[in-house]
């Protein structure tokens, strides 16, 4: 009986730690694995078959019961079995959250130019800008080709009252002629440049009426007529433009006779006639 009292009370921590454990399976369980021997023999192998079976139970706070039940005969000998295979992979988890962006790198190369885009629409014209500062005055050019400067006049007058009717007068006092397009010996101007010329002429009259004309070709295109007043020295004039060809003749004359030859001049008195060049019409 001490011996069972001694087994008994050694027994005691272990029921402790099976109280802390959880209930202790029913007695029930224990007979249905160690058999139901009421001896003490019996007693013992029932009270070490729940000393082994509460070294099997899971530590505290874990449900006694997940486990499968133990086999018949466990008890005695028991060892545990070969470890199992592993298990299969599991599906993978949800993808975790962004990290934090990383450090800038460094620059990279430049990459390739590309195609020439298309030309784009014109745009609106803008507002005119200030004006600018003046610039700088560029090179003095080359001397261009002087333009030949087509020249033709004279300007003459009569030295004596000698003049002789219906034919041209002479007029023998040279002012301009550097041309020599005017005749002095016959009284004529002869055109050389074509183009469009003025013609005037200045008469002292004196001691007869004088009546004069200007001929072109032998035809008389502008008359003058002045009536000489006694003891007096008139004046007579006129002018006119005309158009000449190369080769045309232009001179002045006095016309119906001797009683209207009052042409005069000396040295004091002039009687003139002018003519120039206007501009030519050379093609």
């Amino acid at each position: 009986m001490g011996r069972d009292s001694g087994e008994a009370g050694s027994a005691y921590p272990h029921e402790y730690r099976a109280a802390e454990a959880g209930p202790l399976p029913p007695t029930s369980t224990l007979t249905e694995v160690c058999g139901s021997d009421s001896t003490p023999e019996g007693l013992r192998m029932l009270l070490l078959g729940a000393l082994l079976l509460l070294l099997a139970l899971p530590s505290h706070g874990q449900d006694t019961m997940q486990g499968p039940p133990l086999p018949k005969g466990a008890c005695t000998g028991w060892m545990a079995g070969i470890p199992g295979h592993p298990g299969h992979n599991g599906t993978p988890g949800r993808d975790g959250r962004d990290g934090t962006p990383g450090e800038k790198g460094e620059k990279g190369d430049p990459g390739l130019v590309g195609p020439k885009g298309d030309t784009g629409e014109t745009g609106i014209t803008g507002i005119e800008g200030p004006r600018g500062f003046p610039g700088v005055p560029g090179r003095k050019g080359e001397p261009g080709e002087s333009a030949y400067v087509y020249r033709s006049a004279f300007s003459v007058g009569l030295e004596s009252r000698v003049t002789v009717p219906n034919v041209p007068i002479r007029f023998t006092k040279i002012f301009y002629n550097q041309q020599n397009h005017y005749d002095g010996t016959t009284g004529k101007f002869l055109c050389n440049i074509p183009g469009l010329y003025y013609f005037s002429y200045h008469i002292t009259v004196y001691l007869k009426d004088v009546k004069v004309s200007l001929y072109k070709n032998d035809k008389a295109l502008l008359f003058t007529h002045d009536q000489f007043q006694d003891q007096n020295v008139d004046q007579a004039s006129g002018s006119v433009l005309l158009y000449l060809e190369k080769g045309d003749q232009v001179w002045l004359q006095v016309y119906e006779g001797e009683n209207h030859n009052g042409v005069y001049a000396d040295n004091v008195h002039d009687s003139t006639f002018t003519g120039f060049l206007l501009y030519h019409n050379i093609e």
